[in-house]
């Protein structure tokens, strides 16, 4: 038997009195008690593995190019193996790609062994940095990360938030700096109280609501497709399950009558339904959707999502949507991690339309996977007076 989820005298003590004329008595379910199974999807595998190391190739680069000299000591590299996730020892990361970092001995008397970029990577850096300091660009990222903010209940986000999503979101490494100061009228940085060691937090708070950024993706496109202008009708997420995947005929009617429930946008407050119900599982969906939209490339660590989910307030909610909804989200098990896509953003292994910095980012894959041909050397040579880079090209090696 169903039970009726709201009441009318529940109406005048809503956060959010207009949504309640779209779900009044709507009917309270929860999900059928079937097994979802996780099945592997090559194509959304092969996405995520290529881009395995990417972000730590580009933190390193990021910490080279920022220094005076664009370069830095090989010993000093160690101490960011954790806060970067390098997956081995400095040096060894280095000498796995020759055609990204050169290392090399200066001539200077005691030098240590440093770390440069190759003519190659410098080239794509500088294109990268063109690109970054675009006004277009800047608009872009200012634009997502204020959406994000509208997502929270108190339109605020601790910074250490904000950096584990800071390369999903595209944000360049020295944002604060460079970023927020050109929107004044979009972001203030906020105390936001002490931590457990007492030391202080701050974060990002959204100056002013933004009306014209309050719309989803999925708003967008139902009414770029002309299949909904009004707020409240079910609009339905699509849904791509891969070849041999098949759902248990409960679970296909659950999902049916479920996509058929009023699409609650992710910018309204909807925290007033009932957690277990059917109505705010799908605004949960919508909000880890929404999210997923403003990473550039459409997919993030799940860690680091449910992190994020556990600050919005959805605690566990986000965990279960992953699990109830396989063919809105794939979660894949490569490169050290888990990782969620969003499944309608790919065409096989690509993204169905490619953010303008995920271009440069595709540069840098290529460049990691050219094949050098070295013979590794165990010391360090002065050619001409100048220095030689460790493991120099040879061709019979």
């Amino acid at each position: 038997m169903r039970v009726f989820q709201m009441s009318l005298s529940m109406c005048s003590f809503a956060p959010n009195k207009h949504l309640y004329h779209c779900l009044y008595l709507q009917p309270f379910r929860t999900f059928v008690d079937a097994r979802v199974k996780w099945v592997r999807d090559a194509y959304l595998d092969f996405a995520v593995e290529k881009e395995k190391n990417l972000k730590q190739i580009i933190s390193l680069k990021n910490l080279i190019v920022s220094q005076p000299s664009k370069t830095i000591p090989l010993s000093t590299v160690s101490n960011y193996k954790t806060p970067f996730n390098l997956p081995t020892t400095a040096t060894n990361f280095f000498q796995k790609y020759p055609s990204v970092f050169e290392i090399f001995q200066s001539t200077q008397p005691f030098s240590l062994p440093r770390v440069k970029l190759t003519p190659q990577a410098l080239t794509i850096h500088n294109e990268e940095s063109k690109i970054l300091n675009s006004s277009r660009y800047k608009k872009d990222v200012a634009g997502r990360l204020a959406k994000l903010l509208m997502l929270t209940r108190a339109k605020k986000i601790p910074f250490d938030i904000v950096d584990l999503i800071r390369f999903d979101l595209g944000l360049p490494h020295d944002y604060i700096l460079t970023l927020l100061p050109e929107f004044p009228e979009y972001f203030q940085i906020c105390y936001m109280g002490n931590n457990s060691k007492d030391d202080k937090v701050f974060g990002l708070e959204l100056v002013s609501w933004r009306d014209n950024l309050a719309t989803s993706a999925l708003q967008k496109k139902s009414v770029e497709d002309n299949s909904v202008t009004r707020r409240g009708v079910p609009i339905k997420f699509p849904i791509n399950l891969p070849k041999g995947f098949d759902l248990e005929k409960k679970v296909r009617i659950w999902v049916h009558e479920w996509q058929n429930l009023p699409y609650i946008s992710p910018y309204e407050d909807a925290f007033f339904l009932s957690p277990n119900s059917d109505q705010a599982e799908k605004w949960t969906v919508a909000v880890l959707h929404e999210l997923l939209h403003l990473f550039v490339s459409k997919k993030t660590e799940k860690e680091n999502l449910l992190a994020l989910g556990d600050y919005l307030g959805f605690g566990p909610r986000f965990k279960k949507a992953l699990v109830h909804h396989p063919g809105i989200f794939y979660v894949s098990n490569k490169i050290r991690t888990q990782t969620v896509v969003l499944r309608e953003a790919y065409k096989k292994d690509l993204l169905a339309e490619r953010h303008l910095l995920m271009g440069m980012r595709y540069r840098y894959l290529h460049l990691m996977n050219q094949k050098v041909k070295i013979k590794r050397s165990y010391g360090l040579h002065r050619v001409n007076d100048n220095y030689k880079h460790i493991g120099s090209s040879t061709k019979g090696s």
